[in-house]
């Protein structure tokens, strides 16, 4: 007797399988996530990827990590720099901040203090948002902040969303979801 399920059943099973996973699949899926081992804890919308590179900042070559993933059309990061010193903190801050706002030339720029529970005073956290001029670019809002260590250090960040999230409370999700220890 023939059977009655055409033969390419499973295939067309699998892929309707498929389908419905990913559209049940969550946009943002926020996790807590340890950045360096200063212990700040970022909630990210994804799994981040990991990198480190050197920045300049001033007259100085500075090894920064990074842990960040898109999701929702936005880019979500955070970067870590390990200063010796609050003098040396302050002044790779001024110049990491000068460097971003350098990038953006010729967007219409919001730089103002900001709030930060657990972060130093000096340097204070410092929020940036940017709308570039140029059609089809991406905003960006970055937060700078830092935290003095026991052993003298102090660990500076730059949190960042570039892009304009499909959900519009995915930024400051992110952005309330920093924890200093």
């Amino acid at each position: 007797m023939p059977s009655l399920v055409p033969r390419s059943w499973p295939a067309l099973f699998a892929a309707t399988a498929a389908v419905s996973l990913a559209a049940c699949s969550p946009t943002f899926n926020w996790r807590e996530t340890p950045i360096a081992d200063a212990g700040l804890v970022a909630m990210l919308p994804c799994k981040p990827d990991r990198a480190d590179r050197a920045l300049p900042l001033g007259a100085e070559s500075v090894k920064v990590d990074m842990a960040g993933c898109e999701a929702g059309g936005a880019t979500f990061a955070i970067a870590h720099a390990s200063a010796g010193s609050p003098e040396q903190a302050e002044a790779w801050l001024r110049a990491w901040r000068a460097a971003t706002r350098n990038q953006l030339a010729n967007a219409q720029v919001t730089e103002a203090p900001a709030t930060m529970k657990r972060a130093t005073a000096a340097p204070p956290p410092v929020r940036l948002d940017a709308q570039p001029q140029q059609q089809g670019a991406a905003p960006i809002q970055v937060l700078w902040f830092a935290q003095s260590q026991k052993d003298g250090r102090v660990s500076l960040y730059q949190a960042t969303v570039l892009g304009r999230p499909s959900a519009p409370e995915a930024a400051k999700t992110f952005f309330d979801g920093l924890r200093l220890p």
